[in-house]
């Protein structure tokens, strides 16, 4: 079994895996962002201390979490391993025997997806988790005021609203790639199939990427 795992197809299923839970984190991750467009702020307030609070929650955000990190770590370890021989692992090669530039630059994508990374969890995580936050009262119920902190960063610092951008559209490229080969890694890799997940692949990097760049413009340019 360890074999399976050390071989160029074990090394590809791994990545793949890893990636399906980003997958899932993104779409979250999205869904409850959008919500700093509805209203003002008790919507994602409310989504927020949901998200900090629900017991559910609280167990599959770190599984979450832990699959992005491992996925961006051995990423970069199978990588540097495999530098001076051919390329190996999904983000490398495209199964259809077309390569695009973001099949080719996958590493380098992730490299500058995981710098933007850093930058958000310092802006916006860490100080949710472990900083002062103003709170807010809803109906009785106190809970941390985090439309605020994020609303306000992204009206004071344009340039921040722009870094936030351009790490969507490396994300979107990224998993232009990511998406559809993750899912041939891991069977479905006929023709017929191939075909459509290229084509669910750009749609959900769009989704992805214009879900996440709508968010900081929408501050920048209405508020």
């Amino acid at each position: 079994m360890i074999e399976i795992f050390n071989s160029s197809i074990g090394k590809k299923l791994i990545m793949s895996i890893t990636g399906l839970f980003l997958m899932v984190f993104l779409l979250v991750h999205l869904t409850v962002n959008l919500m700093l467009l509805v209203g003002d702020g008790e919507t994602f307030n409310h989504a927020a201390h949901f998200m900090a609070t629900n017991p559910a929650i609280k167990i599959m955000e770190p599984i979450l979490a832990a699959g992005f990190i491992f996925h961006i770590f051995y990423a970069t370890y199978i990588t540097l391993k495999n530098r001076r021989t051919r390329p190996i692992g999904y983000s490398q090669t495209s199964g259809n025997g077309v390569s695009t530039w973001s099949s080719k630059n996958m590493y380098i994508l992730g490299g500058m997806i995981s710098i933007f990374l850093v930058i958000h969890l310092a802006n916006f995580f860490w100080k949710m988790r472990f900083g002062e936050m103003p709170t807010i009262t809803y109906d009785g119920v106190v809970m941390d005021d985090a439309y605020s902190l994020v609303a306000g960063l992204f009206m004071e610092y344009w340039w921040y609203d722009l870094l936030y951008v351009v790490g969507a559209i490396f994300l979107g490229l990224h998993l232009s790639h990511g998406f559809w080969a993750a899912f041939q890694t891991i069977g479905w890799n006929g023709t017929k199939w191939l075909k459509r997940l290229e084509v669910v692949a750009y749609i959900f990097a769009i989704v992805i990427a214009v879900g996440f760049s709508i968010i900081p413009l929408y501050f920048l340019i209405f508020k």
